[in-house]
């Protein structure tokens, strides 16, 4: 039996607010409200990305470990980076190269959920 996938994609992330992840996820990422439904605690926000984007779930407890882990693909990491250092944003370390692979650079969100940055390396 097939899938079947539809092409879309949403990845659902647990937030202790779900207002102030609408903000951050604006103001860091440059994501889009789509829509917020409050009777369900829950949003969801185009990443600007054909058919991805990001469900946030407000939740009492979010755990912290664990979970997928969206990894975002971007042309250019290091300018990336410089702006999540201007913004003070947690990460895990400094950009791991894997030469010829790609280049790879954890961050985390106000509630400790993990993303990652990559920049393939075609070189």
């Amino acid at each position: 039996m097939a899938m079947n996938y539809d092409g879309d994609l949403t990845v659902s992330v647990g937030v202790s607010d779900i207002d102030a992840a609408i903000e951050w996820y604006s103001k860091i990422l440059d994501f889009e409200l789509l829509y917020k439904n409050a009777d369900i605690a829950w949003g969801e926000m185009s990443t600007g990305l054909t058919n991805v984007n990001l469900g946030l779930s407000q939740v009492e407890t979010v755990q912290h470990g664990g979970g997928a882990t969206p990894v975002w693909g971007v042309k250019d990491i290091v300018e990336a980076k410089a702006s999540l250092d201007a913004a003070k944003i947690k990460q895990d370390g400094d950009i791991q190269h894997i030469p010829g692979l790609v280049k790879l650079l954890t961050f985390y969100d106000p509630d400790g959920n993990a993303m990652m940055l990559f920049e393939n390396d075609n070189q």
